[in-house]
Formats: C-alpha cells, sequence, structure tokens
C-alpha cells in the first residue's frame, strides 16, 4: 500500500468522496471519559467549507457529551469497497431553523416528528486532521494482488493511504 499525503485541496476533494460514497460513521464522543460513546450516524451533507453535517436527538447521549467537549472523531468504513476514513475535529451543536430545513428528509421523520420537532439539531463537525485508507479496486481484485504478493515475494499495488492535510 502506498502512502500518498494529498495537498489541501485534494484533501478536501479525497474526504468529500469519501464520505459522500461511504456516508454512515461511528460518531465518537466523551474522548475524555471511558467507555467513549460511539454510535452509527448517517452524514447528511459535507458543506462547502468542508464541514460534517449530521441530525441528532438533543437529549441524546452523544449531544450532551459534545455540550461537555466538542471533540469528536468520526469513523467511516465501507469494508466491502475497502475504504476507511477516519475523521478528527470539533463539532457544535445547533437549532438554527434554515440549517435544520435544509437537512432535513424524509428518512429523518423515523426519528423526528418533522423539522418543528422541538428535539431535532444539527450538529456540524469541522474537521481538523483526517486519514484516509482505499484500495482503489474491489476486494477481490485486492485479495488476487495479495496472493501474487505471497506468492511471488514481490510488493503489489494493493491502494493508498495517505494523511489529509486539512
Amino acid at each position: 500500500m502506498s502512502t500518498e499525503n494529498l495537498n489541501k485541496e485534494e484533501s478536501w476533494d479525497r474526504l468529500r468522496d469519501m464520505v459522500d460514497d461511504i456516508k454512515v460513521a461511528m460518531m465518537v464522543t466523551g474522548l475524555e471519559k471511558r467507555p467513549i460513546n460511539a454510535v452509527p450516524m448517517r452524514t447528511k451533507k459535507v458543506d462547502d467549507k468542508g464541514n460534517i453535517w449530521f441530525v441528532s436527538m438533543a437529549h441524546s447521549d452523544h449531544n450532551k457529551d459534545l455540550q461537555i467537549n466538542g471533540d469528536i472523531h468520526l469513523l467511516y468504513s465501507a469494508p466491502d469497497d475497502n475504504e476507511f476514513l477516519t475523521v478528527y475535529g470539533q463539532a457544535e451543536i445547533t437549532k438554527d431553523k434554515s440549517v435544520l430545513k435544509d437537512l432535513y428528509s424524509a428518512t429523518s421523520d423515523n426519528w423526528f416528528d418533522g423539522v418543528d420537532d422541538p428535539n431535532l439539531t444539527a450538529i456540524k463537525v469541522k474537521p481538523a486532521e483526517a486519514y484516509y485508507w482505499d484500495s482503489k479496486t474491489n476486494k477481490y481484485v485486492t485479495l488476487l494482488k495479495m496472493g501474487i504478493g505471497a506468492l511471488t515475494g514481490e510488493n503489489q499495488d494493493v491502494g493508498e493511504k495517505g494523511k489529509l492535510n486539512l
């Protein structure tokens, strides 16, 4: 696996592409305590500034954690595609109506009683640091390359990894 540390513009593009592809992250909050709180969250969007947005219940454990400490870690994983992304940053909770209207969708109705639900909040994550792993090919091709490498002793290009310079 080759290491590719991308420049700032390429980093934002890679982050946006990977988040859009994977969609669901394990949102880790309460980083200062043990055990940490990790919950699956569907990404609503990545805005033009690179902020990653989610909707959340005001009384949730992760919202409570973020009110104490905004440090957050997002773990995106698509094992079938051999794509992985870790994002560390700062989170803010908002109840701004225009933001909530922008992020709210029909699937949000599974948890909320519409965009006016008093329990509806949005979480904005401003990425500070990110790292990615991407095989560039599907898992079968990657496994084949790994097998060839094991048989021949020659290193195979099975993908890329690198720090995203945000």
